[in-house]
């Protein structure tokens, strides 16, 4: 059974940081590549960041503030955000996707609020 569990998300004021954890279960997690969306309220979810062996890819809207990081034997992945703007606020989705076993997991989201 694969499980993807974020935690970290809540409220947090303009120029803030917080740190989003999204553990992975039941999946060989070295060989995934792992990724940060986020859907705001009334929009498309969006790619925030993915990382995929050491390479790493960001959405221009959050380059330079976020920093995602993986820590395979602890079968983790983590999303750095700093320098938060109230546009950040969505629920932030883990994602795991592998093209060789044809898989792509989701986790339940957390909420990420950025207001004064």
């Amino acid at each position: 059974q694969v499980q993807l569990v974020e935690s970290g998300g809540g409220l947090v004021q303009p120029g803030g940081s917080l740190r989003l954890s999204c553990a992975a279960s039941g999946i060989m997690f070295s060989i995934y590549t792992m990724g940060w969306y986020r859907q705001a309220q009334g929009k498309q979810r969006e790619l925030v960041a993915i990382i995929s062996g050491g390479r790493t890819n960001y959405a221009d809207s959050v380059k330079g503030r976020f920093t995602i990081s993986r820590d395979n034997p602890e079968n983790t992945v983590y999303l750095q955000m700093n320098s938060l703007k109230p546009e950040d606020t969505a629920v932030y989705y883990c994602n795991a996707y592998s093209s060789s076993r044809n898989s792509n997991y989701w986790g339940q989201g957390t909420q990420v609020t950025v207001s004064s």
